[in-house]
Parts: C-alpha cells; sequence; structure tokens
C-alpha cells in the first residue's frame, strides 16, 4: 500500500485576481524617473504576489491539497545587473511570516522549480554566476517562510552544448563551486529532449542528489522505454531526504504535440504508473503538471474514484493497494 499526495503548480484557476506572478519589466521599471518610487513599486508587486500566495495556500488547506509549487517569479527583477544594489527582502518580512505561521498552522509540503535559465552545467561563468543568484533568491524565501530548504528546488540538469557526455561532467565540476546550503536545496529531473532518466541516475547517485521522476518526460525522451528496473535506484536516491519521494505527473496535449501539457490528466495513464509503483515505497507526493491548474486536480480526483483499489484519505490524498 502506498499513499499518495495530488498537488499542483502556482496558481489556481478559481481564484479571482490571485496571480503570484504579477510583473513589471526593466523598461517599465526605467520609465519611472524616481529610482525610489520604482523600486517601491518593484516591491509593492512583491509584498502583493505572496499576498496572493497565502491566499493560495488557504484554498488549498479548504480542499485538503498538502502539497503546492510556488511560482518562481514572486520577486519580479530580482537579479537584475541594474538593481544589483536592491535589498529585495527587506521589506518582505511580513508577507513572509504570514506563510510561515501558516505552514506552522496547516503542515503543508512546499517548494519550486526555478526557471530555465537556472543552468548549473553551463561554461559560461556570467551565466553561472546568475544562476546561482536566482538560487540564492530562493532559499531566501523559504528561510523567510521558516521552511527547510533542504530539497525544495526541482532543476533540469541544463544543455548538452553538442556533447553530452561532457555536459554532465561539466555539471559535476561546477557542483564542486555551488555553497553547500544551494546542493542540499536541489533535486534533479529527467527532461524531454536532453538528459533521460539513465543521465539524471548518473548524476543523482554520483552527488546524492534526490531525482525526480517525471513520467511524461520519459515517455518523450528515453533511452529504455521501460523505466520500471531504474525505479528502485530512484527510490534510494530520497533514503537520505527527511521527505516523501516526488515525481510530476503530466500527461500528452495530443500526438502531434506530444511534448506539450495537456490541460487535464490522462487518467489511465496515471493509473498505469500507480498501478505499476504501488507499495515500493510507504509515500509518492504526485505534482501536476496541467494547463488548467487546481482544475485538473480536481477533475484527476473525479476521475480516480471511480478504482476500487483507491481508498481516500481527504480529498486530494488517497491509499492505493
Amino acid at each position: 500500500m502506498t499513499v499518495v499526495r495530488l498537488g499542483y503548480v502556482a496558481m489556481s484557476m478559481n481564484l479571482q485576481n490571485c496571480s503570484p506572478s504579477q510583473t513589471m519589466t526593466f523598461a517599465q521599471f526605467s520609465k519611472i524617473k524616481d529610482r525610489e518610487a520604482a523600486i517601491a513599486k518593484l516591491e509593492k508587486i512583491a509584498k502583493s504576489n505572496l499576498q496572493n500566495c497565502l491566499r493560495l495556500l488557504r484554498h488549498n488547506e479548504a480542499n485538503d491539497i498538502k502539497f503546492f509549487r510556488f511560482s518562481s517569479k514572486l520577486i519580479p527583477l530580482a537579479n537584475h545587473d541594474e538593481l544589483h544594489d536592491w535589498k529585495y527582502m527587506n521589506n518582505l518580512e511580513d508577507p513572509l511570516m504570514d506563510i510561515a505561521e501558516f505552514i506552522a498552522d496547516h503542515p503543508m509540503r512546499v517548494g519550486f522549480h526555478p526557471d530555465h535559465f537556472v543552468v548549473l552545467n553551463s561554461q559560461q561563468p556570467d551565466i553561472f554566476k546568475m544562476s546561482l543568484k536566482t538560487l540564492r533568491m530562493h532559499e531566501l524565501l523559504l528561510k523567510g517562510m521558516n521552511v527547510n530548504p533542504e530539497h525544495r528546488c526541482v532543476l533540469h540538469i541544463g544543455g548538452a552544448y553538442d556533447n553530452k557526455e561532457k555536459a554532465l561532467e561539466q555539471f559535476i565540476h561546477n557542483w564542486g563551486l555551488i555553497p553547500v546550503s544551494i546542493q542540499r536545496m536541489l533535486m534533479l529531473e529527467n527532461d524531454d529532449t536532453t538528459f533521460h532518466v539513465n543521465d539524471a541516475l548518473y548524476l543523482c547517485e554520483k552527488l546524492g542528489v534526490p531525482q525526480i521522476f517525471d513520467y511524461h518526460h520519459h515517455l518523450a525522451y528515453y533511452e529504455d522505454l521501460n523505466w520500471e528496473p531504474h525505479w528502485k535506484r530512484i527510490l534510494n536516491t530520497w533514503k537520505n531526504s527527511s521527505l516523501p519521494v516526488k515525481m510530476h505527473i503530466s500527461s500528452p496535449k495530443s500526438e502531434k504535440e506530444f511534448r506539450a501539457h495537456a490541460d487535464y490528466i490522462d487518467v489511465e495513464m496515471f493509473m498505469e504508473f500507480l498501478n505499476t509503483v504501488k507499495g515500493e515505497t510507504k509515500e509518492l507526493d504526485c505534482m501536476i503538471e496541467a494547463k488548467q491548474k487546481d482544475n485538473a486536480l480536481f477533475q484527476l480526483v473525479h476521475d480516480l474514484k471511480r478504482y476500487s483499489e483507491i481508498e481516500w484519505i481527504d480529498k486530494a490524498s488517497f491509499h492505493i493497494n
């Protein structure tokens, strides 16, 4: 028997005026002649994004959703070169503490998936340095929420740069340049174009990093379509983590656009996966990556209710026997 918890990404399709990703471009920032006023506007946007995160967490609690990914766009222009002197965390203590208090009262697994421009195997020092700055921002946000940063950020491995084996070794080389606190924050995911499950396992086992298995990505790009022999190795990468095993679930938009995410989850595809892995681990957190966000979760719950092997714990968690 395995306990499965469902989660979703960043924003709700049901809450009005609740985007956690409101932004300001640098061009817009530059048009405000008073720099202090421009920074004040950035801070107002960041506070609003965090306040909306709290609304999202309340929405999750009302629906028994204990697993959620925050937007990585909470603080617009946080790492822009022209704003290197902006201490963006200074005025975010109160909204972050509100989130911290809510999570303390309503325990929930939260984390981040930084954007694709965070590339840790880059050979270009400027890209690597900016990637570390972005990860440091995520670490500060987690600490501001009183969330232990360990294993809270999912990353793709990066680019192949015309030589995948060399790119993997570059990742290992660069890993030694990453602060230990950020190393501890990271998990690695197989992707759908460049680094398959075996590549991710190679790095995760070598570096002691948990692997996020993305089932849809695997179906889109693999060395061997048969992933089941690797499942115990994937589970083993989690043996030193205090958190349950985590994976990503999404469905192809269409045969023609196989890599694109569909609006909802194909329940038969999901059940095929669950029936293969059930009993292998006590707990499994499944992050839904679907265009319809929380609506995709609600629809999946509805669709799963016809399966007799599932016993519901609450509105978003179940046992599979």
